[in-house]
């Protein structure tokens, strides 16, 4: 029998991860209380063809009761049960704005901010992250992104380092993105802008990404930033980063930085062990003053 765990932070995303989960084909329960654990889970093993894989909803509606699972988890361990914990994260400020827009109040806030609930959960959940086989950060995930990784662990059994990476193309006119890990400026490549027939397209076009990489420039940035990144990735994953963003930037965000962005994705599209994505901030922005 597979048993997963989920667990994380109210609002990251756990209720949506275990609706995924039965859709994988999961046996999926909720909020069950811990002392029911260890009778439960022994009576599926009793009939395992009924639910070969099961996953159990834990998080801090548990209460006083909490501490309790890491006895549980313990006893599994000696037992030689096998139990894989998956941590559904996000940051505080993606948390406290999720928590405005459905205008829930957060379990351990009772009457006061949710900035203090977040902190009291994050404490008492921080035993689960640290023994969590699979942590997910969701503050830059759509839903359907976070279908994929949960398939990309649970159903092709591919290997997960616990990172998540987004490629992010900006313009500097419209401000350096807040969230961004790493920022690079591509603003000494060869700029479009200025060619009449070029102006009003983009860096996803074939004659753009010519224009940009004539003269060999933009391919020598783009694998020493390759190489930089395989440097970097492996340490970022064994200080315990959940979430990278890599900013790249020109002037309007329409040209080079989607040029230099795409062609770093693809790049990083051979690792299969983290999660990926790509996102173009300012492509459609069109206020065509100063170039892209």
């Amino acid at each position: 029998m597979k048993l997963v765990i989920v667990t994380g932070m109210s609002g990251a995303g756990k209720t949506i991860a275990l609706k995924m989960l039965e859709d994988l084909g999961f046996y999926c329960v909720d909020n069950m209380p811990i002392p029911l654990m260890e009778p439960f889970t022994q009576l599926a093993m009793e009939k395992p063809s009924a639910h070969e894989r099961m996953a159990l909803g834990i998080d801090i509606r548990s209460g006083e009761e909490l501490p309790r699972l890491q006895h549980v988890l313990e006893e599994w361990k000696e037992d030689g049960m096998s139990c894989q914990i998956l941590f559904l994260d996000a940051g505080d400020e993606t948390l406290v704005k999720r928590y405005k827009e459905t205008r829930r109040s957060h379990p351990l806030a009772g009457k006061g901010r949710v900035d203090t609930g977040i902190r009291l959960e994050r404490e008492r959940l921080a035993f689960l992250k640290q023994k969590a086989d699979f942590i997910i950060d969701t503050s830059q995930l759509l839903t359907r992104e976070l279908r994929q990784e949960l398939e990309k662990i649970f159903q092709e059994d591919q290997k997960y380092q616990n990172l998540f990476i987004t490629v992010l193309s900006f313009g500097f006119k419209y401000g350096i993105p807040a969230d961004a890990d790493l920022v690079f400026d591509v603003r000494f490549l060869p700029n479009p802008y200025y060619v009449e027939q070029l102006r009003h397209h983009t860096g996803e076009e074939p004659q753009v990404q010519a224009y940009v990489h004539q003269g060999g420039t933009a391919r020598e940035f783009i694998n020493k930033l390759s190489d930089m990144l395989e440097f970097l990735i492996p340490n970022y994953i064994l200080e315990g980063k959940n979430q990278l963003v890599v900013a790249v930037g020109c002037t309007g965000g329409k040209h080079r930085s989607v040029t230099v962005a795409r062609e770093l994705y693809q790049y990083l599209e051979r690792h299969e062990e983290f999660g990926l994505k790509i996102e173009h901030r300012d492509i459609h922005k069109d206020r065509v003053r100063s170039g892209g």
